[in-house]
């Protein structure tokens, strides 16, 4: 894990606002009418359990914590109309959120954002402004549109009420028992929510990003000069400033941060779609990459979204051709022992058939064992 001393301190725009479990709660006691528990699936082939985001609303996590925070907001009797700056998942769950709550919503997403992104904000009445080209310039501009206009600026992850709405993932992958959870990280919301609600019950939490697209290594290690993150099919997770609440709880609740190369996103991608059948986003395959790097008897990585391009995914279908996986090894039991006769009982007359010698070993099957 980097050393977390310099980033722990000092941090900018913070001052004493905190998060705490007892926040989470609060937000799954909000949001479990409006939002259904999402699956555990058991990958066998990869030997990890995939908590399934892709297939929340939305198809993304990024509704619950935009969910909470204007329930939280409406608690506290503001009503504001919403502006928030989103690469595309936050923009579709603060829409959709919106929509239930009968609250104006304005997003502004970047030059680039995926189609199917977009179509989804524009699908639930949200207003939609593109601007930039990267999220980073999307967020200036969503802060002067909320200085100009008096509306309520929400962040993707720098807000206490979304990185509780984010940490109900973690209670709900909580009754499973694992012993790691694997999260993707770029601003560091869901990061720090899951490590807030499952830390105190010995759960590891470890956290996965793209190689060039590891802002939040960067800052725990100290290193806080903005830097573009490069071209990266985890289009959800490329942020060039962590936040600074998320940064405070990341350093003191994750256990490490493993670095993925692009490659190994891409084909992870594709084997999830090809085996598992199940379709995830770069950012939702993240955490799944990871896992080959991350010790564990029972891994549980968060598969965060599923809102891919259909051009994206039918190109790397073409494109990708994963590792066949290692077939998982079987053993045989000793010969069985032929059943012995009690010599005060007659014997019947025998039998004449012949059975082969193979027939009476007995096959047994193990679990099969991960690919990783």
């Amino acid at each position: 894990m980097p050393d977390t001393s310099a980033a722990a301190s000092n941090d900018p725009d913070v001052g004493d606002v905190g998060v705490t479990v007892a926040d989470v709660l609060a937000a799954q006691a909000r949001l479990r009418r409006y939002l259904p528990p999402t699956p555990l699936h058991h990958a066998e082939r990869f030997g990890v359990m995939l908590k399934l985001e892709n297939l929340q609303r939305t198809g993304s996590y990024k509704v619950r914590g935009a969910l909470n925070a204007l329930l939280a907001a409406r608690e506290r009797g503001d009503r504001r109309p919403v502006i928030c700056a989103s690469a595309g998942n936050h923009a579709q769950g603060l829409a959709w959120s919106a929509y239930r709550l009968g609250v104006q919503a304005i997003t502004v997403m970047p030059h680039g954002a995926p189609e199917t992104k977009i179509a989804g904000v524009a699908h639930w009445g949200a207003t939609v402004r593109q601007h930039g080209n990267s999220y980073d310039e999307a967020f200036l501009f969503a802060r002067e549109l909320a200085e100009q206009n008096g509306y309520r600026f929400l962040s993707a992850f720098d807000d206490p009420d979304v990185i509780a709405g984010q940490g109900t993932v973690g209670i709900e992958i909580a009754p499973y028992a694992p012993d790691v959870v694997i999260v993707p990280i770029g601003g560091g919301g869901l990061a720090s929510g899951v490590a807030l609600a499952l830390k105190s019950q010995g759960v590891r939490v470890v956290g996965a990003q793209v190689e060039g697209v590891d802002s939040m290594v960067r800052a725990l290690k100290g290193d806080i000069a903005p830097r573009d993150p490069v071209a990266s099919l985890a289009d959800g997770v490329r942020v060039k400033v962590p936040g600074f609440i998320t940064r405070r709880l990341c350093a003191n609740l994750l256990d490490d941060i493993v670095i993925v190369r692009e490659a190994e996103l891409r084909e992870t991608l594709v084997r999830l779609a090809l085996e598992e059948h199940v379709i995830a986003e770069g950012a939702g395959a993240l955490a799944l990459a990871a896992g080959r790097r991350v010790a564990g008897r029972r891994k549980c990585a968060v598969v965060s979204g599923g809102n891919i391009d259909a051009t994206v995914l039918a190109r790397l279908l073409s494109e990708v051709r994963p590792r066949p996986p290692r077939k998982p090894r079987r053993r045989t039991a000793e010969t069985a022992p032929a059943t012995p006769v009690a010599p005060s009982v007659p014997t019947p007359p025998p039998i004449t058939t012949v059975v082969p010698a193979k027939a009476r070993r007995i096959a047994v099957e193990v679990e099969e064992e991960s690919t990783w």
